[in-house]
């Protein structure tokens, strides 16, 4: 299945308050920085093509529907997917962290039975990289010169023309994990994460973070989403603001002068 353009406007945002990760209307993470807003992206396939790095999800089947939300006051965002045999939810986070990123996507069933294929493509360095991937400590590590990936994850991958891929089928009711935690590659990976407990603990960051706003009447949910997207985009560490999530062009086609608006 082709992936389809999507307009910058289209992009929905992901943060820890350390970077954040930039996801299209159809479920695909097209933009992501690790481990920093200002470190080289591993997706980034939002300035080239798929070959620059990207992770989505999709069914066998012919899309009939989509809608996605933000769950209430979080930057936790839910994607509905429909198609002739059932529904699912891809629910995608940033738990709030200290030293290692992590990226949650977790596949929910919501009606009848949809078969899906993942595809990862895992691209250092703005796309110039291809990482050594290799299954290690419970999980599928990717490795090139300072960084390291690793995706935990219940479901069987395997590798197909440099892209990890996996088929699965979700049935009502079911939840399918997929945790990707980037850490230093001189350093082991860090203990697995539960995704149910860390989903929680997202969901009770911003609801906490979100109580300190008394503002009522019907722009509520508009100046509540505006502050949402400045504080994810507030580095945490410093309280440091950037001005966006993605870079900005070099100087020159291929040379490595640019000003980044982070």
């Amino acid at each position: 299945m082709a992936k389809e353009l999507t307009k910058i406007e289209d992009y929905a945002f992901l943060s820890d308050t350390q970077t954040g990760a930039l996801v299209s209307r159809d479920g695909c993470v097209d933009w992501l920085c690790l481990p920093r807003f200002d470190s080289p992206a591993c997706f980034a396939s939002l300035l080239g093509d798929t070959r620059n790095g990207h992770w989505r999800f999709f069914p066998d089947e012919e899309v009939e529907a989509t809608r996605r939300r933000y769950r209430g006051d979080s930057l936790i965002l839910e994607t509905e997917v429909e198609t002739k045999s059932g529904a699912v939810r891809l629910i995608d986070f940033m738990p709030p962290r200290g030293e290692n990123p992590d990226i949650i996507r977790i596949v929910e069933g919501l009606r009848g039975k949809v078969s899906l294929q993942m595809e990862l493509v895992i691209r250092f360095d703005y796309g110039q990289i291809v990482p050594w991937v290799r299954n290690r400590n419970d999980g599928l590590e990717a490795i090139a010169g300072p960084d390291g990936l690793i995706l935990r994850t219940p479901i069987e991958t395997r590798g197909k023309d440099l892209t990890t891929v996996a088929e699965f089928t979700v049935s009502e009711g079911e939840r399918v994990p997929f945790v990707l935690t980037w850490f230093a590659s001189h350093k082991n990976p860090p203990r697995a994460i539960h995704y149910e407990h860390a989903l929680s603990d997202t969901e009770r960051y911003w609801r906490t973070w979100c109580s300190q706003f008394q503002g009522k009447g019907k722009w509520r949910d508009a100046v509540m989403r505006s502050l949402l997207v400045l504080k994810g985009l507030t580095y945490a560490p410093t309280g440091g603001l950037v001005a966006a999530a993605t870079t900005s062009l070099p100087e020159q086609i291929g040379g490595p002068r640019n000003w980044p608006y982070r």
